[in-house]
């Protein structure tokens, strides 16, 4: 499928965004801003999870972290109320963060509303391109983060994890996850975890 030009022009800016990224990740070799890595892994995983997502779902996708670093988790409370503070004031952020550079990129107020919309999460399990989204961030928390996360946290928080990522997902995002190939060890702690 062909991608808009106005589409390729708002990655663009996106990623030159989250270029700023002081955190680096090396991926098969290559060094990559953590948030540029992020938003294409975001992309690629919508394509494969859902190939005729909707423009505003795709632009959504690639700015679901935009400039995250700017509001650091260390900057609330290290508890569960200052874990839940950050992450509505991280929605909201990226929310007007994605509004400004898809007005630069030519974007109406409608598909800008609808990101936002999206970006909120609003209407998790009733709204099918929320839901989508959803999904898509599980996934790839599953593939590519899971495994360093495992190295950083006791057993039970991780249980406690896996089985709070599950219960956001749809069924069909059950059934991507475990096609994902996890290591033995990751794998055994997810079947723990779903059958507690």
């Amino acid at each position: 499928m062909e991608e808009s030009s106005k589409l390729e022009r708002a990655f663009q800016l996106f990623d030159q965004a989250n270029e700023q990224d002081p955190n680096r990740e090396i991926f098969l070799g290559k060094t990559y801003a953590k948030e540029v890595l992020y938003a294409i892994r975001m992309t690629e995983k919508l394509r494969e999870y859902a190939p005729y997502a909707s423009e505003p779902l795709k632009l959504t996708a690639r700015c679901q972290h935009i400039c995250r670093w700017e509001i650091p988790r260390e900057s609330y409370e290290m508890n569960r109320v200052g874990y839940l503070k950050w992450r509505q004031d991280l929605k909201k952020f990226h929310a007007e963060k994605a509004s400004g550079i898809l007005r630069e990129a030519g974007y109406d107020q409608k598909t800008i509303d609808k990101v936002g919309f999206l970006l909120q999460k609003k209407q998790l399990k009733k709204n099918e391109e929320t839901q989508t989204l959803e999904d898509v961030i599980c996934l790839v928390f599953l593939e590519y983060y899971f495994e360093a996360f495992m190295e950083k946290h006791p057993e039970e928080k991780l249980i406690d994890i896996i089985q709070k990522t599950w219960n956001k997902m749809s069924a069909k995002g059950h059934y991507m996850a475990l096609k994902i190939p996890f290591s033995k060890s990751s794998f055994e702690l997810i079947q723990k975890a779903l059958n507690n």
